[in-house]
C-alpha cells in the first residue's frame, strides 16, 4: 500500500491530479485548507492539501494469468507443421491485436464520462460538508449498483445520490396520540432552548399555523440564571401561558400533578455543559419528577462543529431521548455534517429552527426540506 500527499488550488484539480498520478483506486484520508504558493508571505493563495493511500495492485497475479494463457497457446500448437503453427499464432496475434484496440478505443467516451460523474459526486458531498465516511459508502455504493452505462450519465449519478441521502435522513413521526402530555427539551447552554420551548408552547396553546389549540403549561427548572427565567415568564405573559419554576425532584412532580389536565406541559431545562457529569446528573435526578411517560428531546446547534455534536449526543444518551430538534439553521451555510451524524448515529429530526422570531421560526422537519438545504442540489430545483 502507497500513501501520497498532494497540494492544489481546487477539488477538482486534487481529483485529476491524484488520478493522472495514482489511478482510480485510492481512499482520501483526510483534506485540509493550506496556502500554497507565493514569495516571502506575498501572492499566497488558499488552497487544499490530500492525504491518503492507493489500494494494492494486481499485477503480478495478471502477469501469472498470461504465462498460463501462453502456456496454453503453444500447448495448442505443438502438433501442428511448422507452416500451419505460424498461421495459426498468427491468427491469435491478430484476434489478440484486435481486441486490444478496441478495449482501449471502444470505452474510452464513456470511461471519461464515468470518471467525471464520480468527480461530480465528490465535488457535491464536499461542498456540502457531508463527512469522508459518508462520502466513501456513497462512492463504493455508485460503483457496486451502477452499470457502467449509467454512470456514464452525470444527471442521473447525481439523482441517485440525492435519492440516497433523501432515504438517509430519519424523520420523528408526528404523533396524533400521545402516550404523555409532558415535553422536555435538554441540551446544551446557548442553543436555543428556551426559545424553542417558547414557539413549540405557542403553536400549541395559540393555535397557530393551522394547529388545533390546546390547553398548554410552561414550566422552567433553570433558576440558576435570572435573565433565562425572566426570558421564559415574558415569553409566557405574551402569550397568555401560565409559566412556573421548579428547583426539585418534589416540586416538579407535584407542578406535573397539578397539570395533569393541561393537553402539553412544554419543561425547559438548565443548560448545561456534556463534560459536567455531575449537573448533569443534578438534573437527569429533577426531571424524574415528570414521571416515565414524558417525551425527552434533545437540541443542538446547527453551528456547532461535528465532533462536539456527537459528544453532546453521547453525553445526553442517559436523558433517552427520542429525537433531535437542530437550532440555528439559519446561521450556517452547509447541514451535510449534520446528514451525516445524525445517519451515522441513527437518530431522527423532530423539528428545526430557523431564526430568534416566536412563534414564526419552527417547523416539523421533513425530508425535502432538509434536502433543500444542500447547495447545488440541482434535484431540488427541477422538482
Amino acid at each position: 500500500m502507497m500513501y501520497f500527499t498532494e497540494t492544489g488550488r481546487s477539488h477538482q484539480e486534487l481529483t485529476r491530479l491524484i488520478i493522472d498520478k495514482y489511478g482510480p483506486n485510492y481512499t482520501i484520508l483526510s483534506r485540509k485548507k493550506v496556502t500554497i504558493g507565493g514569495f516571502l508571505g506575498l501572492f499566497q493563495k488558499e488552497g487544499f492539501e490530500y492525504s491518503g493511500y492507493i489500494s494494492s495492485n494486481t499485477k503480478p497475479k495478471l502477469k501469472q494469468d498470461d504465462k498460463k494463457e501462453k502456456e496454453k497457446i503453444l500447448e495448442s500448437v505443438k502438433g501442428l507443421k511448422e507452416k500451419d503453427r505460424e498461421d495459426s499464432l498468427q491468427k491469435i496475434l491478430d484476434e489478440v491485436k484486435s481486441l486490444k484496440e478496441n478495449i482501449v478505443s471502444a470505452p474510452a467516451a464513456d470511461g471519461k464520462n464515468e470518471l467525471q460523474s464520480i468527480i461530480q459526486v465528490e465535488e457535491y458531498l464536499y461542498e456540502n460538508d457531508f463527512s469522508l465516511a459518508y462520502t466513501k459508502k456513497t462512492i463504493d455504493r455508485l460503483k457496486n449498483e451502477l452499470s457502467f452505462s449509467e454512470l456514464s450519465d452525470c444527471d442521473l449519478t447525481l439523482d441517485k445520490v440525492n435519492q440516497w441521502i433523501e432515504e438517509s435522513i430519519s424523520i420523528a413521526p408526528q404523533k396524533e396520540s400521545r402516550k404523555s402530555n409532558v415535553f422536555i427539551l435538554v441540551g446544551p447552554t446557548g442553543v436555543g432552548k428556551t426559545t424553542t420551548i417558547a414557539k413549540l408552547a405557542a403553536q400549541k396553546g395559540l393555535g397557530l399555523g393551522g394547529v388545533q389549540k390546546h390547553s398548554v403549561r410552561m414550566i422552567t427548572i433553570d433558576n440558576y440564571r435570572i435573565a433565562a427565567k425572566k426570558q421564559i415568564e415574558t415569553y409566557g405573559e405574551i402569550m397568555g401561558i401560565p409559566v412556573t419554576c421548579c428547583e426539585s425532584y418534589e416540586d416538579l412532580k407535584r407542578e406535573i400533578d397539578i397539570n395533569s389536565d393541561k393537553d402539553y406541559i412544554f419543561v425547559d431545562t438548565i443548560g448545561k455543559s456534556p463534560k459536567d457529569f455531575v449537573k448533569l446528573a443534578e438534573m437527569r435526578r429533577i426531571l424524574e419528577g415528570c414521571g416515565h411517560d414524558c417525551e425527552v428531546h434533545l437540541a443542538f446547534s446547527a453551528t456547532t462543529k461535528t465532533w462536539d455534536i456527537r459528544e453532546i449526543m453521547k453525553q445526553y444518551n442517559p436523558f433517552g431521548y427520542e429525537s433531535v430538534i437542530i437550532t440555528k439553521l439559519d446561521e450556517t451555510t452547509r447541514c451535510g455534517n449534520l446528514i451525516s451524524l445524525l445517519h451515522e448515529q441513527k437518530q431522527s429530526v423532530a423539528y428545526i429552527t430557523t431564526g430568534q422570531m416566536v412563534p414564526q421560526d419552527i417547523e416539523v422537519a421533513t425530508k425535502k426540506r432538509l434536502m433543500s438545504l444542500l447547495v447545488g442540489n440541482k434535484q431540488i430545483t427541477r422538482g
